[in-house]
């Protein structure tokens, strides 16, 4: 394979990453609405929404600095950053030396400061609860996001994705208890990191329970076009790093390019199912108190632990 249709490639799936996170939104939504027995939206209604907010005028704070207008783009290309590096479809990338697990939760972590410092900027109280809240839980998350993923090395050997998923998909079948363990806690990070229910209400405006919406009620038009559009990137970011870690069959090694059509069949199908699990969760689950936040992410955290530590005790 030469540089170049690597190089081709990569911008491929980074590509496909930007183009298809609204469809797995309106994917989600659309089965949260049967599941509640209302009418479902258009798969599409997350495009729609997002042309219409390009076509509007930007309504900006007088008091707004150079960072509140640079936050949305930042948003958008670490949440783009960050898909492009997930192995999505394929390890032989040339980003492939870049996935590295610390990395990746760099970028989310940069992504997080920059909305936090954006939502302080303006000065409303809205914006600076959101940002405590949102502190709050990334400071308990990212621990547990951390030993999630470290349980996942620990096995391949390698804080690489790319090594990671050769690991685990691509050679002699194994069973590793200790990465039932690590799922279930990330599942857990991934309902808070994406302000699921039951950390955050996606769909709420009311000020004593909402977080991430608190943070963009200043944005308008263009601005949060790129945020609504970056948030969808961020849930197909952790979905297909979780179908990385737990669920790799499927993606193809490097330099098997003849096996890219059934990795996107078998991708499609993985992300149709995690949507519709997501959407099951939030049909059954009720948001917590944000005091039990701190609670929900500690057993994230205990959780991952023990899949370690179980890993150590079961390899000894």
């Amino acid at each position: 394979m030469t540089t170049t249709t690597g190089i081709a490639f990569q911008l491929l799936q980074s590509l496909f990453v930007v183009l298809i996170a609204p469809l797995l939104m309106g994917w989600v939504n659309r089965c949260r609405a049967w599941l509640q027995n209302r009418r479902a939206p258009s798969l599409l209604l997350p495009y729609y929404a997002m042309a219409k907010l390009f076509h509007k005028d930007a309504v900006i704070a007088r008091d707004a600095s150079p960072l509140f207008r640079l936050t949305p783009y930042v948003l958008f290309g670490c949440m783009w950053l960050a898909a492009g590096i997930v192995p999505v479809l394929a390890t032989a990338l040339p980003f492939a030396p870049a996935a590295d697990v610390i990395a990746l939760v760099g970028v989310f972590a940069l992504a997080r400061v920059f909305s936090a410092l954006a939502a302080m900027d303006i000065g409303t109280s809205f914006g600076g609860l959101g940002a405590r809240r949102e502190m709050l839980i990334g400071f308990l998350a990212e621990p547990a996001m951390l030993m999630t993923l470290f349980t996942a090395a620990f096995i391949s050997g390698s804080t690489q994705l790319t090594t990671i998923v050769n690991t685990l998909a691509h050679r002699a079948f194994e069973v590793h208890p200790s990465l039932l363990f690590a799922a279930v806690a990330f599942l857990m990070v991934l309902l808070a990191e994406n302000a699921r229910i039951p950390i955050d209400n996606p769909t709420t405006h009311l000020e004593l329970t909402m977080v991430h919406e608190a943070m963009i009620l200043e944005y308008s038009a263009r601005h949060l076009a790129l945020i609504e559009w970056a948030v969808a990137i961020k849930l197909f970011a952790y979905m297909t790093l979780g179908i990385a870690l737990f669920l790799p069959w499927g993606i193809a090694a490097a330099g098997d390019w003849a096996a890219l059509p059934l990795a996107v069949v078998a991708l499609g199908v993985k992300l149709a199912l995690a949507g519709a699990g997501l959407a099951l969760l939030e049909s059954l689950l009720a948001k917590l108190r944000l005091f039990l936040a701190p609670e929900f992410l500690s057993a994230a955290f205990l959780l991952a632990v023990l899949g370690m530590l179980m890993h150590f005790l079961v390899r000894g």
